[in-house]
């Protein structure tokens, strides 16, 4: 099975418009996706009341894809809330409770920064993380280029597999030692994710700090030819893999939820069990 859907939902006007209030937005998003990347997980470990709310809000099929606390990626800088990575890892897995207890959990995400490098502690920091995690579906997305160098890369496509990670392919410019290149090689045979980040490589090397890194990073729109060649590369990656599923993270400029439509449309798909549509009267 193939699932499309966007990270975040709170800002795709190209759906709902200006006049939804952000409360009610996972519910229109619904209406047109069945997967949804939660990103605020990655900001800050979030209250149960949130999940049980967005649980609540969305079909019994819908999926979320919840992003790795900061402090469990490395990414956290100043005062950190918690006293050790085991306090913070009990929390994380107890706020995913709700999602699991609906069988509404994808996987998490663990995304690791672009100093995350190809080294022996990281490798045993990845086999820490997973053994924290026991059964829970992970995924691992790389940020530093040596992980897939050449004298690394079937090293830990191997490591991926044998340890239980699942492989976030990805698409994304290529500038340099801080991103990767797209392997198209799934690490399980149930689930894979690819993550669709744009193309901007100009704005990835520009967006290395201040408030409006997001808006600079992802600033791009796919066309029709690169889908199409998405559209390629995802009937190949389900050969081997059960469910694909793809979030489209480039939406700087709004463009994720329409290209995530794009592509729904050139594989022929029709999600029945979406959330029913309401109608506007008035």
């Amino acid at each position: 099975m193939i699932y499309i859907g966007v990270t975040g939902w709170g800002d795709h006007e190209s759906i709902y418009g200006t006049k939804i209030a952000s409360r009610d937005r996972l519910q229109v998003y619904a209406e047109h996706f069945p997967i949804v990347e939660v990103d605020t997980a990655f900001y800050a470990i979030q209250p149960k009341r949130n999940s049980l709310k967005w649980v609540k809000e969305t079909p019994d099929s819908f999926k979320f894809i919840v992003k790795a606390y900061q402090g469990m990626t490395g990414h956290q800088r100043g005062e950190q809330p918690y006293k050790s990575k085991e306090e913070i890892f009990e929390a994380y897995i107890d706020s995913l409770t709700p999602y699991q207890e609906a069988n509404k959990l994808a996987m998490v995400l663990f995304q690791f920064p672009p100093w995350f490098q190809c080294v022996k502690e990281n490798v045993e920091y990845l086999r820490w993380c997973k053994q924290q995690m026991r059964d829970i579906p992970v995924a691992l997305e790389f940020r530093n280029r040596s992980w897939f160098s050449e004298k690394f890369t079937d090293k830990t496509l191997a490591f991926m597999k044998s340890e239980g990670w699942i492989h976030c392919i990805v698409d994304e410019p290529q500038a340099g030692e801080g991103s990767i290149p797209t392997i198209l090689q799934p690490t399980s045979s149930s689930k894979t994710l690819i993550r669709m980040h744009g193309r901007n490589v100009f704005g990835w090397n520009k967006a290395t700090a201040g408030d409006d890194w997001r808006a600079v990073r992802f600033l791009y729109q796919y066309n029709e030819d690169e889908l199409i060649q998405w559209k390629n590369h995802i009937l190949q990656l389900e050969k081997q893999s059960k469910d694909i599923y793809i979030v489209f993270n480039n939406n700087s400029g709004g463009d994720a939820a329409n290209n995530a439509k794009q592509m729904i449309a050139l594989l022929g798909i029709e999600y029945a069990d979406l959330a029913p549509r309401q109608l506007d009267l008035f």
